[in-house]
This record gives C-alpha cells, sequence and structure tokens, in this order.
C-alpha cells in the first residue's frame, strides 16, 4: 500500500502495520496469528484507510484496538495477480509493489545472495515483490522487502530465484499475489 500511495501521490508514507494487527480481527486476519493480504485490503478500504507508524506504532503483539485513528493514506481496491504465473506477476511488479504470501519456515537462514534450492509452498508470511532482475551468472531473481527490519539478509531485503520450474514458484510466491489499486 505504501508503495501504490507514493507512486500515485508522490508521498511516501509509513504505515501502520500495528493498526491491521489490532483492528482487523473480525473476518479471517488474526492480528498476530496471521491473514491474508486480500482481506486486509478489504478492512483498509472499510476502514477508510491506515493511519501514520508514528501514530499508532509497531509492537509485535497483538493490542488492543484504538478506533478513531486519522487516516493518512487510503485504496480504492485490490486486483489478484493470475495465479501461479511469473510471468503475469512480473508484468505487475513492473508498474508496482505486489504483496506475495510465501513460505518462509526456511528465511531464518537467509543472509544474502539469491535464494536457491527448495522450500515449502505452505505460505505463512508476506512480503513485497518490488523489483527483478539477473546476477552476473545469468541467475534471475526477485527483489523482496520484508518486515523484519534492515538487519535481517540484505537490509531488509531478499533475492529469490525467478522462473524456477515450479509454476508455484519459490517458496510458493506465485500463489497469491495481489496488488492494493488508488
Amino acid at each position: 500500500m505504501e508503495g501504490i500511495v507514493k507512486l500515485s501521490t508522490g508521498n511516501l508514507i509509513s504505515l501502520s502495520e500495528q493498526e491491521l494487527v489490532d483492528c482487523d480481527v473480525h473476518g479471517e486476519d488474526q492480528g498476530c496469528g496471521g491473514g491474508l493480504m486480500d482481506d486486509a485490503f478489504k478492512f483498509i478500504i472499510k476502514n477508510g484507510g491506515l493511519t501514520t507508524e508514528s501514530g499508532y506504532p509497531y509492537t509485535a503483539e497483538d493490542g488492543k484496538c484504538k478506533p478513531g485513528s486519522n487516516s493518512a493514506a487510503t485504496i480504492k481496491g485490490y486486483e489478484d495477480v493470475p495465479a501461479n504465473d511469473e510471468a503475469a506477476l512480473m508484468k505487475a511488479v513492473a508498474n508496482q509493489p505486489v504483496s506475495v504470501a510465501v513460505d518462509a519456515s526456511n528465511f531464518q537462514f537467509y543472509a544474502g545472495g539469491v535464494m536457491t534450492g527448495s522450500c515449502g509452498t505452505e505460505l505463512d508470511h508476506g512480503i513485497a515483490a518490488i523489483g527483478y532482475g539477473k546476477t552476473s551468472d545469468g541467475t534471475k531473481y526477485w527483489l523482496m522487502k520484508n518486515s523484519w527490519g534492515t538487519t535481517w539478509g540484505e537490509n531488509g531485503y531478499l533475492r529469490m530465484e525467478k522462473d524456477i520450474s515450479d509454476n508455484k514458484g519459490m517458496c510458493g510466491l506465485a500463489m497469491e499475489p495481489s496488488y492494493p489499486t488508488e
């Protein structure tokens, strides 16, 4: 959401993840227990947006919803990228950041470089696909932004192998991608 707001308004606003954790709990989404990106987008639309990170800071635990927060940004809708189609994901990422669900069970071991090899497809974590590229040895990769801070991975980012033989993508990244619309 921060990406589409920046692209459409020119302003990069850090939005409150904690507002989602605390307040988006009346459907499938269950705070720190997890949820779905599309359901978060539905909540944001119904809620009239999200407030700023500074106005509703992240605490890394479930809390009581603080209603009445001033909305700093909103979205009008969202689109799902066709499932299991890295070419369609590439077209979407060329226009804006895309929310991607992945199996992050191997992420704690990631320290840099292009993540290759096998990993599962039990989707349990959301990250943002923000670009793609190719290493000097020809390995194609997705550039992903994680939410675990700058001390993790490559300053908070990771590169995941692109166009693997499994159409679900590395760690299931092509299974359920979606993005907000302004």
